[in-house]
């Protein structure tokens, strides 16, 4: 579970920002609060980040973002590192960027950050928490590199650090030996939380945990049809249709593509620009074959007919894009430790009406208890969702643009006057706890028409 995360010199955040999911002493939702005896602490499911238009939401969103695609997927020797430090300063473009996780996992928690520039990782460190102590496995300052007395004659390590350049990550790079992260099992668990537990969605992302939803024979199948069907859309279920295989003129990437992924029995989804239609490649007895996802539709005689993805609404695209998500979060709640996920959705209200957005929410949160090992974080422009029916104070969060341009985030939570029966929403809107575009409609004001004098 993600316990905090904080950055620095990213984007719109010029300070150091820190949010916060350990609960505060709040008895509201207190069913779904996860409880460590060990550690003393208590963990919040989810976290929902309101704020107005360029307060910086997605920039946090981005950070998550740009964190996972540096540690999952590294850096090439030649490569810059795509960071983005805050541009209104002039100090803080040549500065390093701060990133900090703070990863509960087997019962142990974990501290990783590192900071970076352009051109090369200024610090990294790995850190194990106990509940009375802390063990720092590796510290990195430049290319000076400090192990725990534990591992520290492990040989492959020396020769990783040998071999890396000044713009990669040392996780990245020791997960790739077998030989290390067999000896020191807590490099890879730390980065296969990123790679694996760690979802990160987009108002635009496609396919989202899709493996078992259209496999008729999936108990996840008949699951999501019957959401579906009581969601409002029209749609009463997804199905495959047969889709010949040559129409697609497949360049030689993806031939070769399908060569490595596309072993007998396995799928491969894939979304076709610009129509939005889906299709599901699979290898059958060393045959590629291709079928069309669709959506049916309910006839006025009782009869189902398919329609193709381009035919419906972006609301109805999103909700099925959504779906597997939570379906996923839902599961991995009920299986308790067995498959756990933190979900980040950026602008979860994309495309979609309040009441649909709420009764997503909704049914993640009635699966929510105290032995949960799943998050849900989200930002969001509706302003209906503030609702303690729903959420803790704690676990509503603004962001808010300040007068020098930097995002600051905060919990309301640290208002002491925000009390269970109090209107958060009216106080919201009303500027009280700030993170409310401050619009001034009077200069903004133009006559289309032309100036009074008629010219």
């Amino acid at each position: 579970m993600l316990l905090s995360f904080s950055v620095k010199n990213w984007m719109s955040f010029y300070q150091e920002t820190t949010v916060s999911l350990f609960a505060t002493r709040s008895r509201l939702h207190s069913e779904r609060v996860v409880p460590s005896s060990k550690y003393h602490i208590k963990i919040l499911p989810t976290v929902a980040i309101f704020g107005g238009n360029a307060s910086g939401k997605t920039n946090l969103f981005l950070a998550f973002k740009f964190a996972r695609n540096l540690i999952v997927d590294g850096t090439k020797s030649d490569q810059y590192i795509p960071v983005e430090p805050f541009r209104l300063d002039t100090k803080s473009m040549n500065s390093p960027t701060d990133f900090s996780f703070e990863i509960l996992m087997n019962d142990l928690i974990y501290e990783y950050s590192f900071s970076v520039t352009k051109n090369s990782v200024f610090k990294e460190k790995l850190v194990v928490h106990y509940s009375r102590s802390q063990k720092v496995l590796f510290n990195r300052t430049n290319n000076e590199m400090i192990f725990h007395d534990d591992i520290k004659n492990n040989e492959y390590l020396n020769f990783i650090i040998e071999g890396i350049w000044n713009n990669q990550l040392f996780l990245s790079n020791a997960v790739s030996h077998k030989s290390v992260y067999e000896n020191v099992i807590e490099f890879k668990s730390v980065y296969d939380w990123f790679k694996e537990s760690l979802v990160l969605i987009t108002p635009n992302s496609r396919f989202g945990g899709w493996g078992g939803f259209i496999d008729e024979e999936n108990t996840l199948y008949s699951i999501m049809s019957d959401i579906l069907e009581h969601l409002d859309t029209g749609i009463v279920r997804l199905g495959i249709e047969d889709y010949p295989i040559n129409k697609f003129h497949l360049s030689e990437k993806m031939k070769s593509k399908f060569d490595i992924e596309l072993k007998n029995g396995v799928r491969q989804l894939m979304l076709v620009e610009p129509t939005g239609e889906r299709f599901l490649f699979l290898r059958k007895n060393n045959e590629i074959f291709a079928k069309k996802i669709v959506t049916y539709h309910r006839m006025l005689d009782g009869t189902e007919t398919p329609f193709e993805f381009s035919h419906e609404s972006n609301g109805s695209l999103r909700v099925i894009d959504l779906l597997p998500v939570f379906l996923d979060l839902s599961i991995a709640q009920r299986a308790s430790t067995n498959r756990p996920c933190v979900c980040f959705i950026d602008e979860i209200d994309h495309c979609l009406h309040s009441n649909l957005t709420r009764v997503l929410i909704e049914s993640y949160l009635n699966n929510c208890t105290n032995d949960s090992k799943s998050q849900l974080i989200f930002t969001t422009h509706d302003n209906s969702l503030m609702d303690q029916g729903l959420f803790r104070s704690d676990e509503i969060w603004a962001t808010n643009r300040e007068i020098n341009g930097e995002t600051s985030i905060f919990s309301l939570s640290d208002y002491k006057n925000v009390r269970n029966d109090r209107n958060l929403r009216k106080n919201y809107l009303l500027g009280r706890y700030g993170g409310v575009p401050e619009i001034q409609p009077s200069e903004i004001q133009y006559d289309l028409m032309g100036d009074s004098d008629g010219t």
